[in-house]
């Protein structure tokens, strides 16, 4: 069985096995709509997202969030293919392989928030002069095999000619949002982590941060808001409305000290402190992470499948204007930026 054959079967078994709500855009009495996002992890890498909330911008869209987390680009895209969420928040690799797959109703990236790999890796001991090429003989947790963040991995590895299964070991048997914990348990030597987790996890002592891989990959459509056409036929101006409080939000972060920022994300990251929250917006900040206008380059589409095909997960290649629609995206990019 195909790769992408596998993935429809798997998202669509897992839509009624993870996600026990039931989503669908209604309006409230009150005029708001409410949008079930779906996000692939919960990170400040996507501080913008929660920004938006904390800031007013999707109140004054009349929206209203429902946002959940999914745990990985598969059950994301589960949730968005059986209609558990109108919104899916992940690799766009997820609809990539649905449209390779044949659906007839393939989800359409309408925006792409992050443009490079957010996580970053961790030792157990402190290395001051990392290589990369230090991992040789080593095993590493990078992701889910398939996933755009396990492929963008490799493809820093093979950047330094060093390869899976002859040079290293990458353990693609753990879940998404189980690394973490399997690491700190004693699995494998290094593990990727996002922000807030690596600078928390370093805070206590468990590990140490000595590479950023969204800085040694360079731009990738890494993670993006995703919709079906069905729903987008029915609901574009809502859309519409979302990203314009994140394409707000982006715009607030990227203008706005780490320091001013942190405390309007308290609310999001439970028992994290905003010196930690702080840092962490300091680091996605210092390498770049945030499309301004939240829209996809034909580029970056084509490095994506780059890195897929390389990785092996790629049948066949496609047209962007296949799976995105940056429409929403610029025309809210020249509204929040005339």
């Amino acid at each position: 069985m195909k790769k992408t054959t596998k993935f429809i079967c798997a998202a669509l078994c897992a839509s009624f096995t993870v996600f026990p709500f039931s989503a669908c855009k209604e309006e409230n009495k009150d005029g708001f709509t409410t949008l079930q996002i779906n996000e692939v992890t919960h990170s400040v890498f996507y501080a913008p997202m929660y920004l938006a909330d904390a800031l007013g911008y999707y109140e004054a869209e009349k929206i209203k969030i429902e946002l959940t987390n999914g745990g990985g680009a598969d059950n994301v895209m589960a949730a968005v293919l059986s209609g558990d969420a109108d919104i899916g928040f992940c690799g766009p690799e997820a609809g990539l392989y649905v449209l390779i797959g044949g659906s007839s109703d393939v989800p359409t990236v309408i925006g792409q928030l992050t443009k490079r790999d957010g996580s970053f890796l961790v030792s157990r001991k402190p290395e001051p002069n990392f290589k990369w090429t230090d991992l040789a003989g080593k095993e590493i947790l990078a992701g889910r095999k398939g996933g755009v963040p396990a492929m963008t991995f490799e493809y820093v590895l093979a950047e330094h000619n060093l390869q899976d299964g002859k040079d290293l070991t990458l353990n693609y048997d753990v879940a998404f949002n189980l690394m973490t914990s399997a690491f700190e348990a004693g699995t494998a030597d290094y593990c990727t982590m996002f922000d807030p987790t690596a600078y928390e996890y370093e805070a206590a002592g468990k590990g140490y941060v000595v590479a950023s891989v969204g800085e040694a990959s360079g731009e990738v459509p890494y993670t993006c808001y995703m919709a079906k056409d069905s729903w987008l036929k029915k609901n574009g101006a809502v859309a519409e409305g979302f990203l314009r409080a994140v394409t707000k939000a982006v715009k607030y972060i990227n203008e706005t000290p780490a320091k001013d920022v942190a405390p309007h994300l308290t609310a999001y990251f439970d028992g994290i402190s905003e010196t930690a929250l702080a840092a962490s917006v300091q680091r996605y900040l210092d390498i770049d992470s945030w499309r301004t206008e939240l829209t996809m380059t034909e580029d970056s589409f084509n490095r994506l499948q780059d890195i897929i095909e390389d990785a092996g997960e790629l049948s066949r290649r496609a047209q962007m204007t296949e799976l995105v629609n940056n429409s929403y995206a610029k025309k809210v990019y020249g509204e929040v930026y005339k």
